[in-house]
């Protein structure tokens, strides 16, 4: 019998498949916490004892393996209490164009893989740029934030290269040990990672001061333009953010561009986390001069509830996409005309992810989507107001979209022993399970993080999880209070 999906396997794929949904539909409706608590220790033991070299048990003997190894196990973002990274409860409708690109399996690399599907993915990359403001722009879809950054400072580092003329040969050696990229501390990790793949010299991110919101200052760009001009260097690329991934806030993008205009530098803005203001019916102008960009990073599995991946680089010029083009006879040779995105894309074999943001748009329409992004910084801005007067539980810094930046500490509490408590409180609320909150350091000093992205979610969901962190902080502040006999926080024990 074949394990295929085939003519032959459609009815055995129906019935598989409404398994899978009513499992999953279970799951989701009684999951009370987003994580089991089980220890790495207890997780490595039950992986480790299934024998992946045994004879084949069976299609449903394998998915029933995976409801208690993985789904019993999983971290699950539409649970309220998960308030840690940059993950989304994922729209329904794109939940089921999931189930349908998987099963029909179209590659999105080259026209004779995908027909339509290569179509529709130029349409949403035209309605995305037409959005941020290109009237000609192009793009194509990425795995994720990461690779549409490497992707659009690889073609800033040929833009440079044939702007000094360096387009090969020693020269072009000689010219890349000169490139700069210029970027705030809050920039995202994958501009210095970019950086190292791309072959630049070792200290060529250079860092703009930001002001005291972490927002890159203009002011400071324009001289850093200037030093790096006056060192001999070229600044390959200017890279601004929409929604650091700390504060949640968005760089002065007009006025980042008026410094950049004059020298012709590349700004290119990482909009990975920002990019749902583009549907925003209230908050769209936190985005203005966006769209005198030379390229943008969207990741639609962030703030468009997409599942993962779905994501995208857009340029404002169709033409700058030109270095990405390689050819191959087998597959997209010279004398090819049909519309083949591997001629735009680092990637070859390409999920056609897009259909899942196309199906969400017709579903919801981008107002509707706009509306969701609304809802995660309207409720933001709650839970700061919420925190405004609070005795224990401190805001270190403002947000611009659905972040909240906080510390414990009360009045007379020693402040390295605060510093020390941070880490010892995201460990203890994910050991236990019932909230999952991360941490990261602001200033030089260590605080927590809520990220915001379930639109569900209400004002008393997240001070549920804010008094969770309260009285695991207390306890931590005084180890006698209330201790298990293992030495274990006992959070149930501390509500």
């Amino acid at each position: 019998m074949s394990a295929l999906l085939s003519a032959a396997t459609a009815e055995r794929y129906a019935t598989t498949l409404h398994g899978v949904v009513d499992t999953l539909a279970e799951r989701f409706a009684t999951t009370t916490q987003p994580f089991s608590g089980a220890s790495r220790e207890q997780l490595e033991q039950l992986v480790d004892a299934v024998d992946l070299d045994t004879a084949g048990e069976g299609t449903q003997a394998a998915l029933d393996e995976i409801g208690d190894l993985y789904l019993r196990h999983a971290v699950w973002f539409h649970d309220p209490a998960y308030t840690a990274h940059l993950n989304c409860p994922v729209a329904l409708p794109a939940v089921a164009a999931e189930a349908v690109l998987a099963a029909v399996n179209t590659s999105v690399d080259t026209y004779d893989q995908s027909t339509v599907g290569t179509l529709m993915e130029r349409r949403l990359v035209e309605w995305t740029a037409r959005r941020i403001g290109y009237a000609q722009g192009d793009g194509v879809f990425t795995s994720g934030g990461t690779q549409s950054n490497l992707q659009a400072l690889f073609l800033a580092r040929e833009s440079a290269l044939r702007a000094l003329g360096a387009a090969e040969g020693e020269a072009r050696t000689a010219a890349t040990a000169r490139l700069r990229v210029l970027a705030t501390a809050s920039s995202h990790f994958s501009v210095g990672k970019s950086a190292l793949l791309l072959g630049l010299a070792h200290d060529a991110v250079v860092e703009v001061p930001a002001d005291a919101s972490g927002r890159m200052d203009p002011a400071s760009l324009s001289v850093v333009l200037h030093d790096v001009a006056a060192a001999g260097q070229h600044v390959m690329a200017v890279v601004a953010t929409a929604g650091t991934t700390d504060r949640g806030c968005i760089d002065p993008l007009d006025a980042i561009a008026d410094a950049c205009d004059p020298t012709g530098a590349w700004l290119h803005v990482d909009a990975a986390y920002g990019c749902g203001l583009l549907v925003s019916p209230t908050r769209r102008h936190l985005l203005a001069g966006v769209e005198r960009s030379r390229s943008v990073t969207v990741d639609f599995h962030k703030s468009f509830f997409q599942p993962v991946s779905s994501s995208a680089l857009v340029v404002r010029e169709p033409a700058d996409l030109a270095p990405v083009a390689w050819h191959a006879d087998y597959l997209n040779p010279l004398a090819n005309a049909e519309p083949n995105q591997v001629d735009k894309s680092l990637q070859t074999t390409r999920r056609f992810d897009a259909l899942k943001l196309w199906v969400t748009l017709r579903a919801l329409g981008p107002d509707g989507v706009g509306r969701m992004v609304d809802a995660v910084c309207d409720l933001a801005a709650q839970v700061h107001a919420a925190l405004a007067d609070d005795p224990d539980l401190h805001v270190v810094a403002p947000t611009q979209l659905s972040t909240v930046l906080f510390r414990y500490e009360p009045a007379g509490l020693d402040p390295a022993r605060a510093d020390a408590i941070v880490p010892a409180v995201r460990r203890l609320l994910f050991d236990s399970g019932r909230a999952i909150v991360t941490k990261t350091v602001i200033d030089g000093r260590p605080c927590l993080k809520l990220t915001l992205l379930n639109p569900d979610s209400r004002l008393e969901d997240v001070l549920r999880v804010l008094e969770l962190v309260r009285t695991t902080a207390q306890v931590l502040a005084d180890p006698d209070r209330l201790l298990d006999g293992a030495g274990v926080l006992d959070l149930e024990a501390s509500r």
